[in-house]
């Protein structure tokens, strides 16, 4: 049986969309809803709907616990031999669930995880559907923009592989994005789930590096498309950026530090925090105007 797992914060009328696709989608035993601060209007009419479905459970009441530690806890409660993870803002095709396992089952590999192709509502393949493995060096290469120097050269390959050549097959990539994927339970209990100290953003990048280690395969799925709206939650951007440039502090000193020259990772930890004050110079700019 496959649980799919939906961590919502303040979503918006888009997680209604998502949470009948989810219902919908064959394969699938259970659908658990991580209520991590939602209008109460939102929240009743959850409750309401879980009354009225037995496949469909809901966790509220917790406060906002950060998305990491909403899909921990949806996956403790979860009773299937697989857990689809889905944003909120994700529609999910009726067939997608059962071939993203199907996938999965075909690798050699003990412990695997399958992603789908993420698409625009306009259809164009979405950033971080695929990634590299995310590295001190290659975010550099991101953050001054080294890639338009030699595009071609391998040292200056891209973080997001979406302007990559496309796939046609099932194929092994370092990462896959955290907006939907599905893993065996053996495998997320075996890297024991996401790590919690991850509020917001990356949290999925250092689950994939941790199956990497842990000698699994992710598996891009391009056959299978979920079409992801993104930015549906009513939080400010700023707050979102700033989250993400504290993961991906987080993240480079659980995985970097020793590895890196330390005034190499300082130096990256300066270009993060000042491309979050200039772009929240800039938000308040374009606020201010009429």
């Amino acid at each position: 049986m496959i649980s799919v797992v939906i961590v919502s914060f303040r979503t918006g009328a888009i997680l209604w969309r998502c949470l009948e696709s989810a219902l919908s989608a064959g394969g699938v035993g259970e659908v658990i809803v991580v209520d991590n601060g939602n209008p109460k209007e939102v929240t009743d009419q959850l409750a309401k709907r879980a009354e009225a479905e037995p496949r469909m459970s809901l966790l509220t009441g917790h406060g906002n616990i950060g998305f990491a530690a909403g899909c921990n806890l949806g996956a403790e409660q979860a009773r299937g031999t697989h857990l689809l993870f889905l944003n909120p803002d994700a529609i999910l095709p009726i067939e997608a669930a059962a071939q993203l396992r199907a996938a999965g089952e075909r690798q050699a590999t003990e412990h695997w995880a399958t992603g789908p192709r993420l698409c625009d509502p306009d259809g164009q393949e979405q950033r971080g559907s695929r990634r590299a493995i995310l590295t001190p060096w290659n975010a550099f290469v991101e953050a001054t923009r080294l890639y338009r120097i030699a595009p071609r050269h391998p040292a200056f390959r891209r973080f997001n592989e979406h302007e990559a050549p496309k796939l046609d097959k099932p194929t092994p990539v370092p990462c896959l994005s955290g907006a939907c994927f599905l893993v065996p339970r053996a495998t997320w209990e075996a890297l024991g789930g996401m790590d919690r100290r991850f509020f917001l953003h990356v949290e999925d990048v250092d689950f994939f590096l941790r199956l990497n280690k842990l000698g699994g395969t992710a598996v891009y799925v391009p056959g299978v498309e979920v079409i992801h709206h993104k930015s549906s939650s009513e939080v400010s951007p700023l707050e979102i950026e700033r989250r993400k440039k504290q993961s991906m502090n987080l993240y480079f000193a659980t995985h970097f530090r020793g590895v890196y020259p330390p005034g190499f990772l300082t130096l990256l930890r300066g270009m993060l925090w000042i491309s979050f004050a200039f772009r929240s110079l800039k938000f308040r700019v374009v606020k201010r105007q009429p």
